[in-house]
């Protein structure tokens, strides 16, 4: 089954972020050109994916402003004669359909997803999350909707990661299937190192049937006493099994310091319209290090 629905989940606070996040959402921090979230929605579109949702909260409407047209910015520019900016201004409002939802209190990214049910219905679904910009071909997403449409089960982006980062993100008990698919057959959020499966973590993208919303409901309060998305996926994995994709592009987090400027520098070194100009200024500024 094709997937056509995807949500992503725009609620938190940004604290990591702070204090760049207190006004503007981390999910529009700039990436060169472009703010973090029209990178994701972006990817699900070129995944064939047609209905978005995006979990808000309040102080996130320039979020919904900055999918919509402005009618007096494309006027000006439209008298201004820069008919390219127009046609991206323009194709900015028209990515997709999307739509939103507020999350009035942050309890978690499993209360976040719950909050999509009436919008996803009776179909499996993307879950893109709002911190993690990944950049590449194929669009991680669309490796996801095709393991799943391959092998009839749910699906988790995965990485290896460092210890340091195991016990803040999740780890995994995969089995290898092929050159980037793997059998999930258990997992833990933010465990002590003793715990961990593996070094496999969830990074950022999910398909998931949509028995995941019965599931949730019943699902306890978690690590922070939050209504945690992979206590619920457990659930999903020791039934079903799942699937996890060693997906092929480059993972940013945007909701952290580091990952911020890791992207904009190589986003830029690859931009055509900056990338000589950074060329040049790293080269020199690595002469002073």
């Amino acid at each position: 089954m094709k997937i056509k629905k995807a949500i992503i989940p725009a609620a938190g606070l940004g604290t990591r972020v702070l204090p760049a996040s207190k006004a503007l959402p981390k999910e529009m921090l700039p990436i060169v050109d472009k703010p973090a979230i029209q990178y994701i929605v972006e990817e699900a579109v070129r995944a064939g994916i047609t209905d978005i949702l995006i979990i808000t909260n309040r102080g996130k409407g320039v979020i919904e402003d900055h999918f919509d047209h402005s009618i007096e910015l494309e006027a000006m520019i439209e008298r201004r004669g820069n008919t390219e900016m127009l046609k991206t201004l323009r194709d900015v409002a028209n990515l997709a359909n999307i739509y939103y939802i507020r999350q009035k209190v942050t309890r978690g990214l499993g209360d976040a997803v719950l909050r999509a049910k009436e919008f996803v219905g009776s179909e499996p679904f993307a879950v893109l999350y709002g911190d993690d910009v990944i950049i590449g071909e194929p669009p991680a997403i669309g490796e996801l909707c095709e393991a799943y449409e391959k092998f009839g089960k749910s699906v988790v982006g995965i990485k290896e990661v460092s210890d340091e980062f195991i016990v803040k993100y999740s780890s995994l008990k995969v089995e290898k299937l092929d050159e980037k698919n793997y059998s999930v057959t258990d997992m833990i959020e933010k465990p002590a190192l003793e715990e961990k499966f593996s070094n496999f973590s969830i990074l950022g993208r999910c398909v998931l049937d949509n028995e995941i919303f019965d599931i949730l409901e019943k699902t306890p309060l978690g690590v922070g006493g939050e209504l945690q998305l992979t206590d619920a996926m457990r659930t999903l994995a020791l039934k079903y099994g799942m699937i996890g994709v060693d997906f092929s592009g480059v993972r940013y987090d945007m909701g952290n310091k580091f990952g911020i400027l890791k992207a904009n520098i190589e986003v830029g070194l690859s931009h055509p319209e900056i990338k000589e100009q950074l060329k040049d200024y790293i080269k020199e500024l690595a002469k002073t290090l």
